[in-house]
Order: structure tokens, then sequence, then C-alpha cells
């Protein structure tokens, strides 16, 4: 990938955030201009938002546990909440298609993706240890993310912005005056 084309794709992946964030239907923005010509398909925009989620919730999770050090179920708990109410949109993808993926290969990814989360939460937990990962923090950290959900409602989305200028405001107070 060449350097324009990095910043290409990143512009694009701005432009991507920005409409799951107003829109909040849980739908790829495929139609978004430049995202068929930025990514390969349905799955490599989804990957390219699962890693979004994934390094907010890392991000989260440091900061939670420098905040908490001492109750590290809790620690998990915070951060993924907080993680879902700064990119709620992205949530509401993840969440869409990993419930009704488009074809066999994004159910793989998206199991895979979700069994990984989940092995993190209990390891950052504390509930499994790394070495045992593998075998039982996927279940444990279901738990863990269940509790993250129970009673979670995420952010209304932002009201429409209202387009009148400044100067337009100010035209129609000196006229109402």
């Amino acid at each position: 990938m060449t350097w324009e084309a990095f910043h290409s794709r990143g512009d694009v992946l701005r432009r991507v955030l920005d409409e799951v964030a107003r829109r909040r239907d849980g739908q790829l923005p495929m139609a978004l201009s430049g995202v068929r010509e930025t990514f390969r398909d349905e799955l490599d925009l989804l990957g390219a938002l699962q890693l979004r989620w994934h390094t907010r919730l890392q991000g989260k999770i440091e900061r939670e546990l420098a905040d908490q050090p001492l109750d590290l179920e809790t620690a998990a708990i915070h951060a993924w909440r907080a993680a879902a109410d700064e990119i709620p949109g992205v949530r509401e993808v993840l969440d869409h298609y990993a419930a009704h993926p488009v074809d066999d290969q994004m159910a793989r990814a998206m199991r895979t993706a979700v069994a990984k989360q989940r092995q993190t939460l209990a390891v950052v937990a504390g509930r499994v240890s790394s070495m045992d990962a593998d075998e039982h923090g996927a279940r444990i950290g279901a738990e863990i993310e269940a509790a993250a959900r129970a009673g979670h409602v995420l952010p209304e989305p932002p009201a429409p912005r209202d387009n009148v200028r400044l100067l337009d405001r100010l035209r129609a107070a000196m006229a109402a005056a």
C-alpha cells in the first residue's frame, strides 16, 4: 500500500465512522463514496471497524486499570461500556454482523473476533491466565461481556446539525428586534 493509498483509506474510514455514528442502523455504509474503491468487500470494511473497536477497547482497558487496579473485573466492564459509548455506531455494526453475517467467511471471522475479545476480557479481569485463555477465556469473557451489556444503553445518536450559519442567525435576530 502506497503512502497516498494509506491516507486515502484513512480518510474513507473516518467518513465511514462518521456515517455509522450518524445512522446508527448497524449496517455497513457500502454505498458511501470511496468505500467500494478502498475496501475489497464488506468483510474488509468490517475488519477495519473491528480493529477500530479493539484498539478503542484496549485503550479503555488500560485507562480503567490505571484508575482502579484492584477491581479487575469491574475495570473490564467499565472499559467495555466506555468504548461502546464512544463509538456506539461501530458497536452496533459489529453486533449486527456477528448475528447476521453475509456469508460463511464473515461468520467465521466474526466468531474468531468475538472469541478473541472475550478472551481478552477474561484475562484482563483476572478470571483466566493467558495460558488458559484459549480453553476457557471465550466462555468466561462472554460472562463479563454480558455483565457489561446488562442494563447498559448505548447513547442516542447526535441530533442533526442545523446548517444555519451564524450570520443568518444574526440577521434573523436583527429582523426580530
